[in-house]
């Protein structure tokens, strides 16, 4: 049987009703991942496969548990020997390398505080971390000139006391590095679980996220010991994974959307992680490893389910597939609806953030309405309130937020780390805010509005960018778009439309115009864009979310 069993009330419901009101996750005392998942998989599944690795180069590695188990314990004990400890931070930079999963296992089993981040990060982005976070001791790939960005930050980075390098560079040295591939192969492939003061508790922090950062700069989101045993909801009941099956989520290591695809709900479901160590994002690329590699799951941001839909998908042999899952912006209808024409396969929506785990989703006995992320997750109560905290009417906007007057859910943050007042914002009163808005309908489903901060106000109407965006995105014309208010002097705010176009469409008026006509026949008609802009490409985060502030701003300037 699959793992997450041992941490669960049950694991058959007849309907999502059942599932909401009587899953109940099971977390023991001083629970760790890393030795009672992955070491118990190591021992009863040694030659089950953990990992599936392989790279554009055509490289392929594959981890059985026993191997991953061995290299994390190899790994814990060199980390140990340079002197990270219990509580220490450590930074780790390793785009997709295989290299990720069992460093990532060797500090949970140390008790040191693993912060995950992105390749993209600049030197100024680095210092910020390292002293935000008091970073000791940062891991990272030698590709993308990472470690000469880590150099140039370590002036202005007082804690940091150790750099090593993984992956990439065969046998090179760097001076002031160290080659954490040699060294680990000098140690032992034993290390004992630490007792007494060294051993961890269900409370500490156990990995420490920066937030992508879309309005201002980016929040440390603490997450404890527990953190792992939340994603039995992401994993088993929304993407449903299954023992021996092959799950890919397209997801860089440095965000918190990896683990939630790529570590530790598949493994609980004893469920292979694929992971395609690409250079950037080819949708053909993508499309071809699905077919060699046979995946049976699969997750990724509706952007890139947008580029596979301009492709001839009838070219692949995607019959492994069972589920397609999508998160990380608001699915288009339009984009499931051409999927399911392709596939076969009914996508389900999910909304979560770093803070939390799948939050509201299309979860097992739901039927699917296209374009809404679902109903609120087994373990969360979730809910949308207005401006007095009070539950909305069916088709009114309002807040999504978590009640917790009843206890902290399994798979919820602690807190934003050294940062009390924001903290304190966010959640109180037993509330905790998303600052993201929807709205239900009659039936309970949530709908998908924007960010508190995007909605647009125009001539007494509230206008969410997400509807505009889905309606644009119908036009073949559209490849991406972002939805923006602009200040007017007699609505308020008047709608603006930031466009790229896709191959074969050039900007002119005429296509501005029709694009406007398209949208009034698709919603209602005061919710039409009256400012078109056709751009080569959208303001993002380092995490590929679209910024809608930053052309608030440069539009406020103007």
């Amino acid at each position: 049987m699959a793992l997450y069993k041992s941490y669960v009330n049950r694991t058959e419901f007849k309907d999502y009703d059942d599932l909401k009101q009587n899953l109940e996750i099971k977390v023991p005392d001083n629970f760790n991942f890393a030795y009672d998942v992955l070491d118990a998989l190591a021992e009863t599944n040694p030659d089950g496969e953990a990992l599936v690795w392989c790279n554009h180069k055509g490289h392929e590695r594959i981890f059985t548990f026993k191997e991953m188990q061995e290299l994390t314990n190899k790994t814990a004990n060199y980390l140990t020997r340079m002197g990270i400890t219990k509580g220490d931070p450590v930074m780790l930079i390793l785009k997709r390398h295989y290299q990720f999963w069992y460093i990532l296992m060797a500090l949970h089993k140390i008790g040191a505080v693993a912060v995950p981040a992105t390749h993209l990060l600049t030197p100024k982005d680095i210092v910020y971390r390292n002293n935000r976070a008091d970073i000791k001791c940062i891991i990272c790939t030698s590709d993308e000139g990472v470690c000469e960005h880590v150099d140039e930050a370590e002036n202005d980075s007082p804690t940091l006391k150790l750099k090593m390098f993984a992956g990439g560079l065969g046998n090179k040295e760097i001076d002031g590095w160290y080659d954490l591939d040699a060294e680990i192969e000098k140690e032992s492939d034993v290390f004992e679980r630490p007792t007494g003061d060294k051993a961890t508790t269900n409370d500490d922090m156990m990995i420490l996220y920066f937030t992508s950062g879309t309005t201002g700069h980016p929040k440390m989101v603490a997450h404890d010991f527990t953190y792992p045993l939340g994603h039995i909801i992401t994993a088993i009941h929304w993407h449903r994974v299954k023992k021996g099956g092959l799950h890919l989520t397209i997801a860089e290591t440095g965000w918190a959307k990896a683990v939630w695809g790529k570590m530790y709900g598949q493994w609980l479901g004893e469920s292979a992680i694929f992971v395609y160590d690409m250079e950037k994002f080819i949708p053909t690329e993508i499309l071809s490893i699905m077919e060699k590699y046979k995946l049976t799951t699969f997750c990724a941001p509706p952007t890139m389910y947008r580029f596979f839909i301009k492709e001839d998908l009838s070219a692949y042999d995607l019959s492994s597939l069972e589920e397609l899952t999508v998160a990380g912006e608001a699915l288009n209808p339009e984009v499931y609806n051409q999927i399911k024409k392709a596939t076969g396969i009914t996508m389900r929506e999910c909304y979560g953030q770093t803070e939390v785990v799948a939050l509201v989703g299309n979860f097992k006995g739901m039927e699917i309405k296209p374009g809404s992320m679902g109903k609120p997750s087994p373990c969360y109560d979730v809910d949308i309130v207005n401006d007095n905290n009070e539950s909305c009417l069916p088709g009114e906007i309002g807040e999504i937020v978590i009640n917790t007057s009843k206890g902290r859910p399994v798979g919820m943050f602690r807190g934003y780390y050294r940062d009390e007042e924001t903290t304190n914002k966010a959640w109180n009163n037993n509330i905790y805010h998303t600052g993201d808005l929807a709205y239900k309908d009659e039936s309970g489903y949530f709908w998908y509005v924007g960010r508190k901060d995007d909605v647009i106000k125009s001539s007494g109407y509230k206008i969410g960018p997400f509807e505009v965006e889905s309606a644009l995105m119908e036009h073949p014309a559209v490849l991406e778009c972002a939805i923006t208010g602009v200040p007017d002097e007699i609505r308020g705010q008047v709608v603006k439309a930031t466009i790229v176009l896709a191959r074969g469409y050039t900007p002119s008026d005429e296509l501005a115009k029709e694009l406007q006509d398209h949208v009034k026949r698709v919603t209602a008609p005061y919710k039409y864009p009256r400012i078109v802009e056709f751009v080569d490409e959208l303001p993002k985060t380092i995490s590929g979310k679209i910024r809608h502030v930053e052309i608030r701003n440069k539009d406020t300037k103007k």
